[in-house]
């Protein structure tokens, strides 16, 4: 029994219970990443895929919910190899966490794979097709590595048309097969990619690993690769050096008998991010491979495929961006300092609407070249625009999303370092972009390489630029400007970031001034290419439409 100095227990008990929590928004959830992106909305609609309305305000709300908690699971739970199995026989599998299937699951039903080519023959196909990346990266990206090879391959398989007519149906399937069984028993397959070596990187013809012709006209391929992306894929298409020189083939998990093909994973990356997904180290010892296209002509095959490849690198950064700016949202609508909402006080306003800003722009970009590439088979000037902004968009878009990331993980303060939040998450993703399928330095020489040797994509990108003309000031004093970027030839490689960085800008300029937004084009133009600017997020001028962009960015 206390004495009468000593407080009862639960007295004393009640003076330090943990108090309840205020000033704290509650997570976000249960939310629909279509209806609430206004700037996506526009862009789908004007770039041509308004039939697919629907389909991604459907997928927009699983997106928002149950694959958003899924996305957390799965990147919580690493991919672990196994090497053998329990009596010692090799398998080289690697096992993931229920969550990533359920995402690949859904990722493949609504058609992150497939949609475009079960749609070749409408308009718009492909604009609606990387509107579904750019909403389910926002819930797991490590699920865009897969449906993103496996999309692309399709044209650089069309090389082989009796390898197309037979992996090419299973490749567009909406069923997700995670089995590990040979391509003819599953109902839908994906395929990856191995194009680096160790001593190549980029260097692709620095490349060692050789193709041997077998007596039935397959390849036997010995050597290695230091970069094999998604190996539980049911094959992968790969550089090897055969009798003909650098050579594209498909090698897939099993040979035609049945048996696992002599690849052997060596070790799982130990990534930065991406971590629901896996990536490898391989060797070849005698794996089965058949030819896609000509000998010598690997590089012509498999740059089909990473053309489609670097557009969703710019859907990812793009999808990134976009969900960073939606945590800042939410977290400064609900977070009050200094006896105002965080969202009210101004200098807060003029960082959240320069995100807003940038990430209208990067999605606008990025659907006007999916329009490009859509329409390239049909319109030489798209074709030709769809070569060249491809890579500037790919330099530019992925190249922000870095310093994007982390200014909206400064709005949230200390909360945003902390791993119980998506933004780490968003923030170790962010370099990868601006790195896989060409560095930054890749892409500014590939735009130099196509400008100088493609008259035709200077051309396309003149004229896009130049349909924007007498719309804004500060974008007519650019467009003036930048003949004299490409006049001194002998520094233009040294140059070749400026010009790229400068071009990137005008083109997002040219589509939001074309969309009939005057505000909003304006004040990119002025911040951007007027140079009312600084060089971080949160320097708009005064007259910037902030509340606009704001509640364009998502709607309270």
């Amino acid at each position: 029994m206390p004495s009468a100095s000593q407080p009862e227990f639960s007295s004393l008990s009640s003076r330090f219970q943990t108090h309840e929590v205020e000033n704290q928004p509650v997570p976000l959830r249960d939310y629909n990443m279509w209806e609430t992106d206004t700037a996506l909305r526009e862009a789908v609609e004007r770039e041509g895929a308004r039939w697919a309305w629907d389909h991604l305000e459907e997928y927009g709300a699983l997106a928002g919910g149950r694959l958003a908690d899924l996305g957390y699971t799965a990147n919580e739970n690493k991919p672990k190899l196994r090497s053998f199995d329990r009596y010692g026989r090799r398998i080289d599998e690697v096992e993931f966490h229920p969550a990533y299937h359920e995402l690949m699951t859904e990722a493949m039903r609504y058609g992150m794979n497939g949609l475009a080519w079960r749609n070749a023959n409408r308009a718009g196909a492909h604009v609606a097709r990387a509107a579904v990346m750019y909403i389910g990266s926002q819930a797991d990206a490590g699920t865009m590595c897969p449906m993103s090879m496996t999309h692309a391959a399709i044209p650089a398989l069309r090389h082989n048309p009796a390898l197309a007519e037979k992996w090419v149906p299973k490749l567009i399937s909406t069923e997700y097969d995670p089995r590990s069984v040979p391509m003819e028993e599953k109902t839908g397959c994906t395929i990856g990619m191995g194009m680096t070596e160790k001593q190549g990187g980029s260097d692709v013809r620095a490349n060692t690993t050789r193709a041997i012709r077998q007596p039935d006209g397959s390849y036997a391929l010995v050597g290695h690769k230091w970069f094999f992306s998604a190996p539980m894929c049911d094959a992968h298409l790969v550089l090897a050096q055969a009798e003909g020189g650098l050579s594209c083939f498909l090698v897939p998990r099993f040979r035609p008998d049945g048996g696992r093909n002599a690849v052997e994973i060596q070790r799982l990356k130990d990534k930065l991010g991406d971590w629901s997904n896996a990536s490898s180290e391989v060797e070849f010892q005698g794996a089965f491979g058949e030819l896609v296209g000509e000998e010598g002509r690997g590089v012509r095959v498999i740059i089909e495929m990473v053309a489609l490849t670097r557009l969703d690198c710019m859907t990812g950064s793009s999808s990134q961006m976009r969900q960073a700016l939606v945590q800042a949202l939410h977290h400064t609508r609900r977070r009050k300092v200094f006896g105002k909402l965080l969202v009210d006080q101004p200098l807060m306003r003029n960082v959240l609407a320069d995100l807003a800003l940038e990430s209208e722009a990067a999605i606008a970009l990025t659907l006007r070249v999916a329009r490009a590439v859509d329409a390239g088979p049909r319109d030489s000037h798209e074709a030709a625009l769809a070569r060249v902004a491809t890579a500037i968009g790919k330099y530019w878009i992925c190249k922000r999303a870095v310093p994007f990331v982390n200014e909206a993980q400064e709005c949230l303060g200390g909360i945003g370092y902390v791993e119980e939040t998506m933004m780490p998450r968003l923030y170790r993703q962010a370099p990868l972009n601006s790195i896989w399928e060409g560095s930054g330095n890749v892409q500014c020489l590939d735009v130099l390489r196509a400008l100088g040797k493609e008259p035709e994509t200077r051309e396309a990108l003149m004229a896009e630029l130049a349909a924007a003309k007498g719309m804004d000031a500060d974008y007519d004093a650019a467009f003036a400007s930048l003949p004299a970027l490409f006049e001194d030839a002998a520094t233009m490689e040294f140059r070749s970031r400026i010009i790229v960085e400068r071009a990137a800008l005008m083109l997002q300029a040219s589509v939001l001034l074309q969309a009939g937004n005057s505000e909003i084009a304006a004040a990119f133009c002025r911040s951007r290419l007027g140079n009312a600017h600084g060089l971080a997020f949160g320097t708009l001028p005064p007259d910037a439409p902030v509340a606009l962009l704001i509640e364009r960015a998502m709607p309270a």
